[in-house]
């Protein structure tokens, strides 16, 4: 695996103009059905309430309320894998729009082995798994 730097050619995609886009726009859709309450119920997880043990993602509603309210310990607290994908996609959209601005090369990852993608591949189930067993050991909090 290698990272490079490319500037993007004229007939190639933007992805950080896209993603920068996809995000922004599903925080805005999400402020405005949630934050303005336009008289919606908050949303309930089926699986908690069929089973009474939270799903992978429970939590993380309260968790980027909490984070965009800038209260990252209780982010972490209601959900901590929604906690790093949100600083994730924070960073990604610092980077999206950097670049966009400057109009710099464009940073990508090549040249990936089995091997590599096969780790990431169980890093991220990992986390998924580790992340579950957080929210099944608090599960009074929900």
């Amino acid at each position: 695996m290698r990272l490079v730097r490319r500037r993007l050619p004229a007939n190639g995609v933007d992805h950080e103009l896209i993603w920068l886009v996809v995000s922004v726009t599903a925080g805005a859709m999400g402020l405005l059905a949630f934050g303005f309450g336009f008289g919606l119920n908050w949303p309930r997880c089926p699986f908690l309430a069929i089973t009474g043990f939270p799903c992978l993602t429970c939590g993380a509603t309260r968790a980027t309320i909490a984070f965009l309210h800038g209260n990252f310990s209780l982010a972490w607290w209601w959900n901590p894998l929604a906690f790093v994908a949100l600083c994730g996609v924070a960073i990604f959209d610092l980077y999206a729009v950097a670049v966009l601005l400057s109009r710099s090369a464009r940073i990508r990852i090549v040249d990936w082995t089995s091997v590599e993608k096969n780790f990431v591949r169980i890093a991220v189930v990992s986390m998924l798994a580790v992340n579950w067993i957080y929210l099944l050991s608090h599960r009074e909090r929900f």
